[in-house]
């Protein structure tokens, strides 16, 4: 063995035997939360809160604000049980951060209404029974506020046919725009049964 193989032998042996505790030290410093402070208006009520910012919006709702109508199906932004209404628009809460969302104004199905007080979309799917199980309800009903908002508001879709005419309400543009919440019962031509019937309220 030549004195550049011992040499290299010797440096490998001791980086093995002090990168163990080295990594340690890094993972023990990385797993510290950093904390911000989050103000945001959750239907209708302003909210501060201290949170890590690794924290998504979801958990937020849920685990800070006790707001546990969202749910957490997949987790990865592909059922749409956790959809909200962030500033108008509906996004999946557990793809994104609270502390993106400093003042913000965000609607759960807490915030459409109240058993005493349905929303109208609320008041469609029981009469539709579009429910079912009820775990996904929550996303679906907050897609399908914003999807008619979307619609009214004349933002085309895939399937919208022509884009310089008015968008119109049809089966194939709510089942398109509400392609993104899954329901697991099979409950889609009574959820596109309740849609339409509060789309016809609206027009």
């Amino acid at each position: 063995m030549s004195r550049r193989d011992m040499v290299a032998g010797a440096t490998a042996a001791a980086a093995l035997t002090t990168l163990p505790s080295g990594a340690r030290a890094g993972s023990a410093a990385a797993d510290k939360p950093v904390m911000a402070k989050v103000g945001l208006t959750v239907n209708g009520q302003r909210r501060e809160l201290e949170l890590d910012i690794r924290t998504s919006l979801l958990d937020a709702a849920r685990e800070h604000l006790h707001l546990t109508g969202s749910k957490k199906g997949c987790d990865h932004g592909q059922c749409g049980a956790c959809t909200m209404i962030v500033d108008g628009r509906r996004i999946n809460a557990c793809l994104t951060l609270a502390v993106m969302h400093q003042g913000s104004e965000i609607t759960t199905i807490e915030g459409l209404g109240q058993p005493d007080n349905l929303h109208p979309m609320q008041a469609a799917f029981i009469k539709h029974d579009g429910y079912q199980c009820g775990y996904c309800t929550p996303g679906q009903i907050c897609s399908g506020v914003a999807v008619l908002a979307e619609i009214k508001a004349g933002i085309p879709s895939h399937v919208t046919a022509d884009l310089n005419a008015p968008t119109e309400v049809s089966e194939a543009e709510i089942r398109e725009r509400m392609s993104g919440n899954i329901c697991r019962c099979g409950a889609y031509s009574n959820i596109v049964e309740a849609m339409t019937e509060v789309a016809g309220r609206q027009a």
